[in-house]
């Protein structure tokens, strides 16, 4: 719907900075064709032609001889056709509920954000002390303070989702530059585990140096009160606010509030390079000895890079939530919010967390590696019985005729596979950085563009056409002004006259 005219803070929202693309725009060929199973199953089909080309040869100079009844292709295809069916089923089922739950994010995000900036009031209804009326000067401050608490709070929602994000992928802490200016200011309380381990990165395990830091300690703001400073109860004095951790880049605590510089802080995107290890079967075979590996190191309590994991996890997004539950605690205490609202507050809270629980079960929820296992081993002799089968009907052609069933059980293999997981940075993956960067980010920021739009100056609008276009006669052109001054009766006439022609 056309507007009037848009306001200025808007315009600027859409002069701000491009969020992250995981993908281009004008893909190429080959990122067309990185995105189907050809690009991680051609290894084991290179292997295919190979190995019908020689089981013909051996037919071929041993007139059929090593040609066998095709009965097995009718009796294990049925059941291998389930089989991988099934598999891959259940990763598309993780796969949409991964999406889902990101929907339930981002859904709740827009109302904590809505309900903090429209129904919390701008200032304390608290009295002040003394019982003296507060001057313009308190009531500007009070305000003022009001307003940076909101913003901030708002500003923690969206750095719930980047949180996320991070932590599905593995990456610890808070050292990147879509999440580090967002919570480096938050006190770290809490030392909350984490249930996914870390990324075996080179990037994570780098610490910030100490070249261009500087500290930031409670007691280096004025320990005097303001002279807008209010009861206690409306706002903390900064004086009392007791010298706890922090919390540095790296995810640990300090008293000391180290800035790091920008060398140490990490993008916010880091997808792995291209490399063999990302074809099938080479990607099956590191996974399982990986998965071996990290459960040797897990008696130790040390993970795949050497580290000890147990002391180098940190559950960001749960932390946040805290922090959050904590404002709505002090709304509570503060008496300034009605109780539906603390109630709508806790409830869309309650299903972020939610909706982090679930990704976690999803992410922490493998298939067991005896079916995937299993699963491929059975395939892989299917496939290679195939030429001995195919020899006494396809003659030579049973090599190209080989390589095209070995593409689909094995592309149905690795698809189920790549989506099993769709928090990574796989091209067919979830785009985890368009929902936060493209979504959750600019609808919060063009949420606190403008103040609280006042009821009273858009409904008396002079472009205002509250009857409709039913009404008929001169009423269209009368402004709600006009209609005020006719008093009730009138507006109500008017609307039933509209009402019986709709009904005609």
């Amino acid at each position: 719907m056309p507007r009037a005219q848009t306001p200025q803070a808007y315009s600027s929202l859409n002069s701000s900075e491009p969020a992250l693309r995981t993908m281009d725009n004008s893909p190429t060929l080959w990122d067309i064709l990185s995105t189907t199973t050809l690009s991680r199953c051609w290894p084991v089909l290179i292997c295919t032609a190979i190995w019908s080309f020689a089981i013909c040869m051996l037919n071929h100079h041993t007139h059929g001889k090593f040609s066998i009844q095709s009965t097995l292709i009718t009796v294990f295809g049925t059941v291998l056709g389930f089989v991988i069916s099934f598999r891959t089923t259940s990763s598309i089922e993780r796969y949409n509920e991964g999406r889902k739950l990101w929907s339930q994010i981002m859904l709740n995000c827009r109302i904590f954000a809505r309900t903090v900036w429209f129904h919390v009031p701008g200032e304390s209804s608290q009295a002040p002390t003394g019982g003296h009326a507060m001057s313009d000067k308190e009531k500007e401050e009070d305000q003022a303070k009001t307003l940076i608490e909101k913003k901030t709070v708002v500003n923690l929602l969206e750095a719930y989702a980047v949180a996320v994000k991070h932590y599905l992928r593995g990456e610890d802490g808070i050292n990147y530059e879509d999440l580090h200016p967002l919570v480096s200011f938050l006190p770290s309380y809490y030392s909350l585990p984490a249930i996914i381990p870390p990324a075996n990165l080179p990037e994570l395990h780098r610490r910030p140096t100490n070249a261009s830091t500087h500290s930031r300690r409670s007691h280096d703001v004025p320990a005097s009160p303001g002279p807008g400073t209010r009861a206690a109860g409306t706002h903390i004095p900064l004086s009392t606010i007791p010298e706890v951790p922090l919390r540095t880049a790296n995810g640990s605590s300090t008293t000391d509030s180290t800035v790091c510089d920008e060398e140490s802080i990490l993008p916010s995107a880091m997808p792995p390079k291209n490399s063999w290890q990302a074809a099938f079967p080479f990607s099956f075979f590191l996974w399982i000895w990986t998965t071996i590996k990290k459960d040797a190191r897990k008696a130790v309590g040390v993970d795949g890079a050497g580290r000890d994991f147990r002391s180098n996890e940190n559950n960001v997004p749960l932390e946040i939530s805290l922090f959050l539950s904590s404002y709505i605690s002090a709304l509570q205490v503060r008496k300034i919010v009605e109780a539906p609202t603390i109630n709508l507050l806790y409830t869309s809270l309650n299903q972020l967390v939610d909706a982090l629980t679930g990704l976690e079960r999803i992410l922490t929820t493998p298939i067991p590696v005896s079916y995937s296992s299993h699963l491929w081993m059975v395939t892989l002799v299917y496939c290679s019985a195939l030429p001995f089968q195919l020899w006494s009907t396809l003659a030579w052609f049973s090599v190209p005729a080989s390589v095209i069933a070995s593409f689909i059980f094995f592309g149905f293999v690795v698809a189920g596979e790549e989506i099993e997981n769709p928090f990574g940075y796989d091209r067919n993956d979830l785009n985890m950085d368009h929902f936060v960067q493209n979504i959750i980010r600019k609808e919060l920021r063009a949420l606190t563009a403008t103040p609280t739009p006042d009821p009273a100056d858009w409904a008396f609008s002079p472009r205002n056409n509250f009857l409709g276009t039913l009404s008929g006669g001169t009423a269209q052109n009368e402004t709600p002004t006009d209609w005020l001054r006719k008093g009730k009766a009138e507006i109500l006439k008017a609307l039933q006259g509209a009402g019986s022609k709709e009904m005609v």
